[in-house]
């Protein structure tokens, strides 16, 4: 039969046919590759809380009482009374002074003090009796002054023995070196053994610090402590005897978990960096916290306002814009130019060019072109990426 067909046409019209039935084949392909159907994406709405603006700080935390502990009287140091680093109470022995000179001191002062109203009861007779005399004329003026001016004098004498015995009280005393504050000690920085002296500049014993509760220290720049104050000025921004709540967070954890609150504000600001220095108290009841420690501190800057909150994977940029891809009741894709605002918990605030009744792709961005239709598929925008249920291929 195929012999007849050949005999029939003309093998260059036979050519010809297969040639265009070729290329049609290759047109209708290459229009299918082109034209695929809709692809799945993951969309959500955006979410409506109420939010407010915050702004984080490098800070130090610092003891909230400092003490150096020294010598008060000088002598050999005879004991070491306390653990390196154990917790102290004011009031508690910490080291011991060699107290025989001292001692010695008390006593030779309390002598003194016995001679003098021995001396006192003399002269007070001597002028009880020249007071008789005078009535007589059996003494003289002169005489009575000068009895008088002893017994004043010895009474000084008294005084001035006194005197000396609180002094060496006191000096005897000092030689059992007291904590003057509640906190926890350092290491002992002078051992037993060792010939001390006392004053200000002398050797410095060991360190006892005070951390419940603890300081935290941080620099605020102008324009945030204005914004800030503007708004605490206003009512805006609510404040208690006890100053404003904040959270810190320290360095091994992206949580603002450590309550404080901002009580003391420095009274000029530094004119070289443009800061002014704050402060915020923890209670740090377990001691935990210690100084020397750097943290992040978080202060509220403005008062709770209505937001829309997205994934801040949702957000594209366009040179200087940002733009969100939304999908219309049509199923296509439009973008939409938005201002963006802070984090806050993980999602982008959105100040404007959104609507609360937007949907919004948060997954497959890759395949979502301004125009196209494609397949929406709800998920939850809270969780992370890697949590959502996957969209599915294209064609099943």
């Amino acid at each position: 039969m195929f012999r007849n067909v050949a005999s029939v046409v003309p093998a260059a019209a036979l050519r010809a046919f297969l040639t265009l039935s070729l290329g049609a084949l290759a047109t209708a392909s290459e229009a299918n590759a082109q034209a695929p159907g809709p692809m799945p994406v993951s969309v959500a709405s955006p979410i409506k809380r109420k939010v407010a603006d915050v702004a984080e700080f490098t800070g130090r935390f610092e003891a909230s009482a400092l003490v150096e502990v020294r010598a008060q009287v000088s002598g050999q140091l005879m004991q070491v009374a306390f653990k390196d680093g154990a917790e102290v109470k004011k009031g508690d022995l910490l080291f011991k002074i060699d107290p025989r000179t001292y001692e010695a001191a008390l006593q030779s002062a309390e002598a003194a003090v016995i001679t003098a109203n021995t001396r006192i009861q003399l002269t007070k007779s001597d002028v009880d009796r020249a007071k008789d005399l005078l009535k007589t004329d059996n003494i003289s003026g002169q005489v009575a002054q000068q009895r008088t001016q002893a017994y004043q004098e010895a009474l000084a004498s008294l005084q001035s023995a006194q005197a000396q015995v609180a002094t060496a009280k006191l000096n005897l005393e000092w030689t059992d070196v007291r904590s003057p504050i509640d906190g926890r000690i350092g290491r002992k920085l002078v051992t037993e053994g060792n010939l001390i002296a006392a004053g200000a500049s002398s050797t410095v014993l060991t360190t006892i610090v005070n951390v419940k509760p603890i300081y935290f220290y941080f620099d605020i720049d102008e324009q945030n402590f204005l914004r800030y104050m503007n708004y605490v000025r206003g009512g805006e921004i609510k404040q208690d005897e006890n100053g404003a709540p904040v959270m810190v967070s320290l360095p091994d954890s992206n949580k603002f978990d450590i309550d404080g609150r901002l009580d003391f504000r420095d009274n000029q600001l530094d004119q070289q960096t443009g800061t002014l220095r704050l402060r915020a108290t923890i209670p740090n009841l377990d001691s935990f916290l210690t100084p020397g420690v750097f943290g992040r501190v978080r202060i509220q800057m403005s008062p709770e306002y209505d937001a829309l909150l997205i994934p801040d994977d949702a957000i594209l940029s366009d040179q200087t814009r940002k733009i969100v891809m939304t999908v219309g009741p049509d199923k296509k894709v439009a973008p939409k130019v938005v201002t963006l605002g802070q984090l806050n918990d993980g999602l982008r605030v959105i100040k404007s060019g959104l609507a609360p009744t937007d949907t919004i792709i948060v997954n497959g961005l890759m395949r979502a072109r301004p125009g196209a239709e494609v397949i929406p598929q709800p998920v939850d925008p809270t969780k992370p990426a890697d949590q959502q249920h996957a969209a599915p291929a294209a064609g099943k």
